[in-house]
């Protein structure tokens, strides 16, 4: 071998150990950790409290709260006197928001259907951090 492809060589070589550096020290970092799926039975479903037409919190097992933030509320979840009715297709687990089927009723009219698009379990400090005319 003379001395030009013997530098070919060691240039290649150090073009392809540089290029694969990266994949290399991407395999040794950890894998990224998902957040726990927190789910509840709607049947452990305690009391609820609307604080504006677009946040519901849920009490569950008498103990967790979770926060339902709603795509379409209802002015109706303010009012004294409404109930939420719960539309139960199948399990009753409920781990994310296409698990509620919710509707808003004044006992009087139709029941209005509200949508969830996200639920929060709540740590204790968020809600101790709810003001108490607004917890479930």
């Amino acid at each position: 071998m003379n001395t030009k492809t013997m530098i070919r060589a060691g240039l290649l070589t150090t073009v392809l150990l540089a290029s694969a550096a990266p994949a290399l020290a991407d395999e040794t970092k950890a894998p990224e950790a998902k957040p726990a799926r927190s789910c509840f039975y709607m049947s452990d479903w305690d009391n609820w409290s609307a604080p504006n037409r677009k946040t519901l919190y849920m009490k569950v097992r008498n103990r967790d709260v979770y926060q339902v933030d709603l795509s379409s509320g209802s002015s109706l979840l303010t009012s004294p006197g409404v109930h939420l009715v719960s539309i139960q297709r199948g399990v009753d687990t409920v781990c994310g928001p296409l698990d509620l089927d919710l509707r808003v009723s004044d006992g009087w009219g139709m029941a209005m259907p509200i949508m969830a698009k996200k639920i929060t379990k709540l740590t204790p400090e968020q809600v101790a951090a709810i003001p108490k005319k607004d917890r479930p």
